[in-house]
């Protein structure tokens, strides 16, 4: 614990109105601030004592419970102190008024995690996990944060490194040493490990469509002409009535957004106003914006009257967007003009025929698995792993092409090293003060 880091507070529970509220304490003044507050019996550490937060004039502000944690066994290896009084904005901003009065310094977002994190209790990808338990929209979402929060990703890191460092150890014994014949196939062994490491890296990379869908969820788009059923299908997956649901022509002039949990999954469902020829300044309004939204849209559903013959599709789908046909009015029947196949599905928006179908399509289109298995999503990458794992990658290749070209064994060393610094960027085992600011600003104020 640093003696000459100030002592912050903060109030780690939404603002509002509730039945309790908790405010943190951290750092070398943290039990002595506690004492000049509070007034109640003590306690041994991490056992609650029943007490009262007092002002400068001794008057009470509130009744609470005080837990003591002594770094460097505490949340953020400090010394630690957690209030809990009650719920309410004005009596929680008193308390930490009164902890600011006494000599705290109030607490950045996300600097109690930071200080956990420099004080070696836990890695940079445990750390961000901690804002993805907290912003986890579905229960994989949640579960996945909670693996990497165990340390899940960051010990697949940290395996990448070690094999990279004793590839590296390899290569510069070699050039420091070669009166010693360290070993006579030294450049296919270490072209061999290079490759070895390569693939591992390439393995967290594909992984990052997966963590930007958990955090992101999916744009799907609902799309297709006036009064085939797109407002109903959005109702239907939604399982209540959000869109208006008329006859008329035109009748959604804007974009609508909700968002669903498909088996863990989030989906962004946008539906769109209708594509047809029009001199309605609005509904081309409205059509521009459907436009835009297909463009960005990762998953389409295209919904087409089934019942009628097919025609020509308005729906320029952006190359590698899973695009998904739903044929509605299935209960009127399927007109034989179309085939029913792996993207191409019957459905009744009225009864909700094909439902389950369209669903089972939809998961395995998102996890490009034939099963719509989810197994794997358990480690993933986001935009910070991704950027470092990119140059990791570029660098490891430059090395093996230094070695097969025959090039100075220093020049492969240099990007081997490149490649150590990147994969130490995520876990925080380099020298990265200049991405912290960037990596808990995500934070709220208290954690």
């Amino acid at each position: 614990m640093n003696p000459d880091r100030d002592t912050i507070a903060a109030i780690a529970t939404p603002s509002g109105q509730g039945a309790l509220a908790i405010l943190r304490l951290s750092g070398p003044r943290a039990f002595a601030l506690a004492d000049e507050v509070f007034r109640g019996p003590s306690a041994p550490p991490r056992f609650q004592t029943l007490g009262r937060i007092l002002r400068a004039d001794g008057t009470v502000i509130d009744e609470v419970l005080l837990t003591r944690f002594p770094g460097p066994h505490s949340f953020t290896g400090e010394d630690t102190v957690e209030i809990t009084g009650h719920g309410g904005r004005l009596v929680s901003r008193a308390i930490l008024d009164r902890l600011l009065q006494a000599g705290a310094r109030a607490g950045r977002p996300g600097e109690f995690t930071q200080r956990a994190f420099l004080n070696g209790k836990l890695d940079l990808t445990q750390a961000e996990a901690i804002m993805d338990v907290i912003s986890a929209q579905t229960e994989l979402a949640l579960r996945c944060a909670q693996r990497q929060l165990q340390g899940d990703l960051g010990n697949r890191v940290e395996r990448l490194r070690q094999g990279l460092i004793s590839v590296l150890a390899h290569l510069e014994a070699w050039i420091d040493f070669p009166e010693e014949d360290i070993d006579p196939e030294t450049g296919e062994q270490l072209n061999s490990r290079i490759h070895s490491v390569l693939g591992a890296l390439e393995e967290l990379r594909a992984t990052a469509r997966q963590g930007r869908i958990l955090r992101e969820g999916v744009p799907t788009v609902i799309c297709g002409s006036p009064n085939v059923g797109k407002s109903s299908l959005l109702n239907l997956l939604l399982g209540f009535d959000r869109a208006i649901v008329s006859e008329t022509a035109g009748t959604t002039r804007d974009t609508l957004e909700e968002i669903i949990n498909l088996e863990g999954i989030p989906l962004r469902l946008i539906d769109t106003a209708g594509l047809r020829d029009t001199a309605d300044q609005i509904e081309l309004a409205g059509m521009a914006r459907t436009g835009k939204s297909i463009q960005e849209a990762e998953l389409i559903l295209e919904v087409c009257d089934g019942h009628l013959p097919p025609g020509p599709t308005a729906i320029q789908a952006p190359g590698g967007t899973i695009h998904l046909r739903v044929l509605n009015k299935a209960d009127l029947g399927i007109h034989p003009g179309w085939t029913l196949d792996a993207v191409t599905l019957a459905l009744s928006c009225l009864t909700g025929q094909g439902l389950a179908e369209l669903k089972a399509a939809m998961i395995r289109a998102l996890t490009q698995d034939p099963q719509g298995s989810t197994d794997d999503w358990s480690i993933h990458v986001n935009a910070r792993h991704l950027q470092a794992l990119n140059t990791a990658r570029d660098h490891l290749r430059d090395a093996l092409n230094q070695l097969r070209a025959g090039a100075p064994p220093e020049l492969a060393a240099a990007d081997l090293r490149s490649a150590l610094h990147q994969l130490g960027e995520i876990v925080g085992k380099t020298d990265i003060e200049e991405i912290l600011d960037v990596v808990f600003s995500r934070f709220c104020i208290g954690k």
